[in-house]
């Protein structure tokens, strides 16, 4: 080869550089102008993202064709719903959704589970060593039942009486652990102590049976104290007569009292324990006779 055809090669090969150099920078310009193109960068996609995808050939370069919206963030659980106290039918009175649920009807009962011509006997204060058989030897005699709203201390101290009382087919009451007439102006966690603890002295002292009812000393109730007796599984219990058998009056006295009073309701109120209780027995012992002869018929209060 000649010079001059050397020269000429070399001068060839130095062309065919520049044109490829310029070629390759029109592509790179040509690409720019492309990814600026709706001001949107080009991503790699998902391939371009794995190991080896699209590797030294530009391959994973892609112009999206719309912006993606950013996912939305989980949703948390949602809270768990509010406790809601059960529904009771008939229950007129209005649950504090702060304290617990009642489990049976908060209202203060006064009416027979039997309806009709009933009476409810409750008698409250004992259970008395010398008062409490007197009375439950009558009422065997009557074929009557009752509800015994009995003291806490009082059940603890004799509970023997108490599981007597439940072997002959009558109900347990709770009636507090002081008999403190005034609790209804007490706070409220005194309330709880009272109306609490005496359910326990006296489930402990029959055996293992439950209060079914709660009465407040001298019916010293309060929206709370009720809720608290309902949520453990106690209705509270009023009445509609009293037979004043605790001011000592005389047999024919009480007697005379609760006959006037019937018209009331059929819950009676009587007492076997904190004090002398001869007169309550003997009114009772001629009352029970009397209502069976009149057609009335003996119950328990509704649950």
């Amino acid at each position: 080869m000649t010079h001059k055809a050397a020269r000429g090669a070399r001068g060839g090969v130095r062309s065919a550089g520049a044109r490829a150099l310029k070629a390759t920078a029109l592509v790179l310009a040509g690409a720019a102008l492309v990814a600026g193109c709706g001001g949107q960068q080009a991503v790699p996609t998902d391939d371009a993202k794995a190991p080896g995808a699209g590797a030294g050939n530009g391959a994973g370069l892609s112009v999206p064709s719309q912006r993606h919206e950013t996912p939305a963030a989980p949703t948390a659980p949602a809270a768990p719903a509010a406790r809601t106290a059960p529904s009771i039918p008939e229950q007129t009175s209005k649950p504090d959704a702060r304290l617990p649920a009642p489990l049976v009807n908060m209202d203060i009962a006064h009416a027979a589970e039997d309806g009709g011509k009933a009476v409810n006997l409750t008698i409250d204060d004992g259970p008395d060593p010398v008062w409490t058989p007197k009375i439950l030897k009558i009422l065997k005699k009557n074929h009557a039942k009752a509800v015994f709203c009995m003291v806490g201390p009082q059940a603890e101290a004799h509970p023997e009486l108490v599981k007597r009382v439940v072997a002959e087919g009558h109900l347990l009451c709770d009636h507090s652990v002081s008999h403190d007439t005034g609790m209804d102006h007490k706070p409220e966690n005194y309330q709880k102590d009272q109306i609490l603890k005496a359910a326990r002295q006296i489930e402990k002292a029959s055996g293992g049976v439950k209060p079914l009812y709660y009465r407040a000393p001298g019916g010293a109730f309060t929206p709370y104290s009720r809720q608290i007796a309902a949520a453990a599984g106690m209705r509270p219990v009023g009445w509609n007569v009293d037979s004043k058998d605790f001011e000592q009056p005389g047999a024919a006295a009480i007697l005379r009292t609760v006959r006037n009073q019937l018209s009331n309701g059929p819950t009676l109120l009587f007492h076997d324990g904190g004090g002398d209780r001869s007169q309550t027995a003997a009114a009772l012992g001629e009352l029970l006779p009397w209502l069976r002869e009149n057609g009335y018929a003996f119950s328990f209060p509704v649950r």
